[in-house]
């Protein structure tokens, strides 16, 4: 442990510390500068004075410490590390947490009287300032533990603040310049600070200060970081040759590195010295050089495999020398222990700290995704470069939702089913190949999970390699730099949802056959109008059917839902859309403009539309994905993070029916395919945008996950590829890992209003012709299909019956009407004529067939025989050809017998 004890001298310097060493300092070191000047009882003072004047306040900043993403256990409850961002790699360590060696390498290294004086070391510090005066570079002696402690608190708040590189440059020059008068003025004031922090700090506070503050090596700081960097150890575990390693780095850090095998100083021809040992080292016994000898002597090894073996790191190991020869003269070590470390080879054990996403493995894009919330949200700055040095600096603790039992279902099966890029398809020219998988809990809105096909790379974008990328393809522009996908017929879930609140029943009868669909209104910009006449057709080229929106839901039938949009306000679908969370993947409000908007023509993010089918899953309420739980600093304390909300959208009724019919979708309808059948109810759609874009989104009343399949740029064919059905296999595995985890209830059953049987009104339409009554019967919104002629006394072509008649239907009911062929009429009443007045009647009526009809005995009947009635019956219509036979009573019915018989 470090020496507490102080001599009596060292007592006096602490006592002038802090009652007057300002004045004693002031003296001597003006005599130091200017020894002529200081002899005068005027200049002594004069120097007091001006020392007395300088500032003695030095607040000590907040470290600048890494950010760290963590994710939970929920075995353990333990927090797992994610990943780091940082400008200085650095773990702040207590005191108790360093090595007693570190502390004894430093001291006897850099300020062997630390504990004596006050703050400066008068002898150290005033031959420093004469070699300056003399001439000289950056001070490498005088400084106490004190000063430098000061000189890296003023070096960090350059770093901190400034902006640019140039303000880096002038404030970094101001803290560190050491020749001429501003180095002396620099090193007074270096001073000033150093008398004043022992007047606030203990000793060792302040040597604890330095060592969590000092830089050790390019991005590492602090001992803790540089002893897990360079040994794989902590500062509390290391031995005697690393902590005389550290302590000598410190002297000039980037000098004396151990993590560059090339070098870490170069000679004027770019030769490299200070190197690794080339990989030999555990062919070198103690890293003696007649072992080295003997392998160049015995051809084992080349001579420059000798030149860089000998190296070592050499100039390290001749600092780490000089550092255990100080240790060893102050009585820190024994002899013993001094030839075992001196004889020790440097054999660094890097373990390097990786700042950035890649270290996130398969969940690289959902640590990008909360990268880029750090980067964008107001709760961590006000402006951008305040966010992205509360990231890089700020120390933040950042507790994420990602639950592993679904992230890692989810990489696994976008590892095995999806390739990271497809042959032939990597360009915008030719599509580029994506894929992405996102599950979000219902009732809280935390992301659990995002998967991705492509590898990590935070150099990567569209135009390079394709199977790298550092887009969030489940994000939208603003924290995935990804701009969405058309979501094809997943976005029909938001025109079913208006049908359902303008009180129309699913099981509502359409016209959902392909046909000219002339115009849509649309309240907000003005209606649609098909001006072209365009006939849009269904998947496959399906001619469509006459069904109920439960129908065209199951089987994703897009004139279904023309003809369903058709009776709506393309502007409320809109709007049903943007409350349920659903905007395009720039952040604006879906385009509801066109006929081809109903069937998914807007990009939208898969988180997005998760996020709306979670919606209907979750009774209406909609809550905004988050992908953060809690954030504190780096003491622990809890920081507000980004705030979101789940608010009721949708009336209950409304969404259990709408999830009553995409419950259809997943039991024998298009996506029956992803459906887990593990026991859990799901309810789902399907999606295609013109072959280049597939989405499969299902939910369980707990866990929804979306997933998208298809091209990242460009517009390359999925089915001509045979890739159509990955989002199923996709979907489908990582629905059934959040199923696992987190199960799910029964859907609420649908609202008995909104699906009740609809009837309309069905006009008469007989006595029109066939184009007025087809007119009439499209504009009650009945289909008409023209039958068989049929007999009737209207002229050739008119409209002499409909099946079914007029009256009080279901909607969407197909009318079959049939014309008139001229050729009918009705039977006229004959009854109560003689039988030969009664023919005479039909045939003066038109009819050419007429026969006798069954005869009735009757004593009642005179002599002529009486007609009873026809057949067909008086008033039927039938053709004026067909037999018409007149029924009669006589005296005498026989086969002889007849009118005019005797």
């Amino acid at each position: 442990m470090p020496d507490t004890k102080r001599t009596a001298s060292g007592v006096l310097g602490g006592l002038l510390g802090l009652v007057g060493l300002s004045a004693v300092a002031g003296v001597l070191i003006t005599a130091t500068v200017t020894p002529a000047i200081a002899l005068s009882g005027a200049a002594a003072t004069s120097a007091i004075t001006m020392f007395d004047n300088l500032p003695s306040v030095l607040d000590i900043d907040k470290l600048m410490v890494p950010t760290t993403l963590y994710a939970k256990n929920p075995d353990t409850g333990e927090d797992i590390q994610l990943a780091q961002f940082y400008d200085q790699n650095r773990s702040p360590v207590e005191f108790a947490e360093v090595a007693p060696v570190m502390y004894d390498a430093i001291l006897s290294s850099e300020d062997p009287r630390f504990y004596q004086h006050g703050g400066v070391d008068l002898i150290g510090t005033s031959r420093a300032l004469l070699q300056n005066v003399q001439g000289g570079g950056e001070t490498q002696g005088g400084s106490s533990i004190s000063q430098q402690y000061v000189k890296n608190v003023l070096i960090q708040r350059c770093e901190r603040d400034a902006t640019t590189g140039e303000e880096l440059l002038d404030c970094w020059t101001e803290a560190t310049t050491a020749s001429g008068t501003e180095g002396i003025q620099r090193k007074l004031q270096e001073m000033r600070y150093a008398i004043a922090l022992e007047q606030k700090y203990s000793k060792n506070d302040i040597l604890l200060g330095y060592l969590n503050i000092a830089n050790l090596g390019g991005q590492t700081y602090g001992v803790d970081a540089a002893a897990r960097y360079y040994f794989g150890v902590t500062a509390k575990d290391l031995s005697l040759s690393q902590a005389a390693t550290i302590a000598g780095i410190v002297q000039n850090p980037n000098t004396y590195r151990i993590d560059q095998p090339a070098g870490s100083i170069f000679d004027g021809d770019g030769v490299g010295y200070n190197k690794a040992p080339d990989g030999l080292i555990d062919d070198i016994p103690n890293g003696q050089l007649a072992a080295l000898d003997t392998l160049l002597n015995n051809g084992t090894i080349t001579q420059e495999q000798y030149v860089a073996a000998a190296d070592g790191y050499s100039a390290t190991k001749g600092r780490q020398l000089y550092v255990l020869s100080r240790m060893l003269d102050d009585g820190k070590i024994t002899q013993e222990q001094y030839v075992a470390a001196v004889i020790e080879p440097l054999t660094p054990s890097l373990h390097p700290a990786t700042t950035g996403c890649a270290v996130a493995g398969g969940a690289a894009y959902f640590c990008q995704y909360v990268k880029n919330i750090i980067k964008t949200d107001p709760a961590f700055g006000a402006t951008p470069e305040d966010r992205i040095r509360m990231l890089q600096r700020g120390g933040l603790n950042v507790y994420t939702t990602l639950d592993p039992r679904v992230q890692m279902p989810a990489e696994a099966s976008m590892a095995e089913n999806a390739p990271t890029s497809v042959e032939g398809w990597v360009s915008p020219d030719t599509g580029m190949f994506g894929a992405a998988t996102v599950s979000i809990e219902n009732t809280t809105g935390r992301i659990l999970s995002i998967a991705q096909n492509t590898k990590f790379s935070e150099d990567a974008g569209l135009g390079g390699d394709p199977n790298f990328s550092s887009l969030v393809y489940a994000g939208d522009q603003k924290y995935g730099n990804s701009g969405g996908f058309e979501a094809g017929s997943t976005f029909k879930i938001f025109t079913l949802v208006d049908w359902l609140e303008q009180g129309h029943s699913i099981n509502e009868t359409l016209n959902g056959r392909v046909r000219i669909f002339k115009r849509m209104t649309n309240s907000c910009t003005g209606d649609w109008v098909n001006v072209n006449n365009d006939r849009v057709s269904n998947f496959n080229n399906q001619s469509g059917y006459t069904g109920t929106p439960m129908q065209f839901t199951r089987d994703s039938l897009n004139t279904g839902y023309f003809a369903m949009a058709e009776q709506l306000d393309l502007c409320d679908i809109e709007k049903v859309a943007t409350k349920m969370g659903a905007t395009k993947g720039d952040g604006t409000p879906v385009d509801m403009k066109t006929l081809f908007s109903v069937i998914g023509s807007n990009n939208l993010s898969p988180i997005a539309m998760a996020g709306a089918y979670g919606t209907v899953a979750n009774n209406g309420i909609y809550c905004q994905p988050r992908a953060i739980d809690k954030v504190t600093d780096s003491d622990g304390n809890e920081i507000t993070p980004p705030q979101t909300s789940c608010t009721q959208v949708l009336d209950p009724a409304v969404a259990a029916t709408a999830a009553y019919a995409l419950e259809g979708v997943m039991n024998g309808g298009t996506g029956a395919g992803a459906n887990p059948n593990d026991g859990v109810d799901v309810l789902g759609k399907t999606g295609t945008h013109e072959q280049k874009q597939t989405w499969m989104v299902e939910s369980s009343t707990n866990v929804v996950t979306a997933a998208w399949v298809g091209n990242s740029n460009g517009s390359g064919d999925l089915f001509r590829r045979g890739l159509s059905n990955l989002r199923y296999q996709l979907a489908e595995d990582v629905q059934r890992a959040a199923n696992a985890v987190y199960g799910g209830n029964s859907f609420p059953g649908p609202d008995s209003n909104l699906t009740r049987r609809v009837l309309r009104e069905l006009p008469n339409v007989v006595g029109l012709s066939i184009e007025e009554a087809q007119q009439r019967l499209d504009a009650a919104g009945f289909d008409s299909t023209v039958g068989d002629p049929v007999d009737s006394p209207e002229a050739e072509g008119i409209v002499a019956a409909q099946d079914p008649g007029a009256g009080s239907v279901a909607g969407g009911t197909t009318v079959t009407i049939h014309p008139s062929n001229g050729q009918g009429l009705a039977v006229p009443d004959v009854a109560g004529r003689s039988l030969n007045d009664a023919k005479q009647a039909l045939r003066g009526a038109g009819f050419g067939n007429v026969t006798d009809g069954t005869c009735t005995v009757n004593a009642a009947v005179g002599a002529q025989p009486t007609a009873t009635g026809t057949s067909p019956g008086a008033g039927t219509l039938v053709n004026r050809n067909s037999a018409v036979a007149v029924n009669y009573s006589s005296l005498i019915c026989g086969p002889a017998i007849g009118p005019g018989n005797g």
